[in-house]
């Protein structure tokens, strides 16, 4: 409201003296647009139609489609390992055996016979565990990638968040400093009517208006485009509008050195721990190749019932028929050592994959750890130096142009220049923070200091 009040005053004011509306705007302006050094924490949680970092992230892991999916064929194998586990089942034998096919009498002949019986497959000892086991691990890595597949949804929401945060203070600067320059456009008009002024502040005033007409159109296309990709991430329609919360924490602690971080990455990482499973994995399955040279077996058992009589007029008695067999695995050459070759092969692959990571993952770390000092860096340097001294520049300048000392070209440059330092400072933050969001999903964590 005092700001508001402040730029009523302005307007009504510089229509009688355009200069003094002119001073009273741009120390408005330079008062506001640097923003809070020590910054306000973010809201946790949406006020009307504000979206804060933290409730983006929550909306993101609820309501995701691709998480969901990973989630939903984690929970699929979770039920498989108990199945690899089992026993096939048995099989039920009916056979009517024996049967004369000049009569098909079930009388007729003494051999003759219905036969009902059951029969068991049985895997060499150690196959069923290692089956088991193989399907547990694989169970294990679907559960480490939907974290994995957490960790890059947060790092991607908090990203394009800070990006949109970005591009809305780019956008309040554009704005403020149309209205300043059409003050600017105004003040040299009226100069030039009455003879005090040069027809070349008018124009020039008037490029730099349409630099930033220009400026304000890239900045609205950039906007829209993340705002897609960001309503996207959060299942909802990608035109839907979205308004980011303008005040943040601009605090940036140091994020650690790279050493530290890429240790701290080889036990929380879930990329490497699930590369780590399924290496395991390929290991049993080695394992459980070199057990195909065993045989399986295969047992039962089957009872058979007999009609009619013997000769001396005694029941035929009931049949007892047990069973016992098993596969010989002859031809070694050409699938039992092709298996294992295959298995070794692949065993040798994950570890190569691991191996791989590794290297990625500290590569991510280092280039996401030089992004944030550097940005890091060029935000305490705006916000304690170049900032605070264009602003001290401007100002001078403004006094002396009361009084017709500086040329009002060099204020226009003067004042445009503090703008665009000002957007430096909200982008290098928001590049320190989307940097910070990378180092954090690249050691395995949700945030650098959890």
């Amino acid at each position: 409201m005092e700001q508001t009040n402040v730029v009523n005053v302005h307007r009504a004011r510089s229509r009688r003296w355009p200069w003094l509306g002119l001073l009273l705007w741009g120390a408005s302006m330079a008062a506001g647009a640097a923003g809070d050094p020590e910054g306000a924490p973010a809201t946790p949680a949406v006020q009307g139609e504000v979206y804060t970092e933290a409730w983006a992230v929550s909306q993101a892991l609820a309501d995701n489609p691709g998480l969901a999916a990973i989630e939903a064929r984690a929970r699929a194998l979770r039920a498989v390992p108990e199945q690899k586990g089992t026993l096939p089942d048995p099989q039920l034998l009916v056979n009517l055996m024996n049967l004369p096919v000049d009569g098909f009498s079930f009388t007729q002949e003494a051999m003759t016979q219905f036969q009902v019986g059951i029969s068991q497959m049985l895997p060499y000892p150690g196959k069923l565990a290692l089956q088991e086991e193989v399907a547990g691990l694989e169970a294990a890595a679907a559960e480490d990638r939907v974290a994995e597949m957490r960790l890059r949804l947060i790092r991607d929401v908090r990203t394009l968040w800070w990006n949109l945060f970005y591009l809305d203070r780019a956008l309040e600067i554009v704005a403020s400093n149309q209205e300043l320059l059409r003050q600017f456009v105004t003040i040299a008009q009226t100069k030039y009517k009455v003879g005090k002024g040069l027809q070349q502040d008018v124009l020039l005033a008037q490029v730099e208006l349409s630099k930033m007409l220009d400026r304000e159109i890239a900045l609205q296309g950039m906007r829209r485009t993340a705002a897609a990709r960001f309503n996207a991430l959060l299942d909802r329609p990608v035109a839907a509008p979205v308004k980011i919360a303008s005040r943040v924490d601009e605090s940036l602690a140091e994020a650690g050195e790279a050493s530290t971080l890429l240790a701290e990455a080889e036990s929380r990482r879930p990329l490497l721990r699930q590369q780590a499973r399924l290496i395991e994995a390929a290991r049993l399955r080695l394992d459980l190749a070199k057990k195909e040279y065993y045989p399986d077996f295969r047992v039962g058992a089957a009872y058979g019932l007999r009609g009619g009589n013997n000769p001396d007029g005694s029941d035929r008695a009931d049949f007892a028929t047990f069973m016992f067999s098993m596969n010989l695995p002859i031809r070694t050459d050409s699938r039992q050592d092709k298996q294992v070759d295959q298995r070794t092969s692949e065993l040798n692959r994950e570890r190569y994959a691991l191996q791989d990571m590794r290297a990625r993952v500290a590569a991510e770390i280092d280039a996401a750890l030089a992004d944030y000092r550097r940005a890091r860096q060029q935000v305490i340097l705006f916000r304690e130096g170049i900032i605070p001294q264009a602003t001290q520049t401007v100002a001078s300048m403004r006094a002396g142009y009361q009084v017709n000392k500086v040329d009002f070209l060099n204020l226009v440059r003067a004042q445009i220049t503090l703008f665009n330092y000002q957007t430096q400072y909200w982008k290098a933050l928001s590049e320190a923070k989307q940097a910070l969001a990378r180092v954090a999903a690249a050691v395995g964590k949700e945030t650098v200091h959890e």
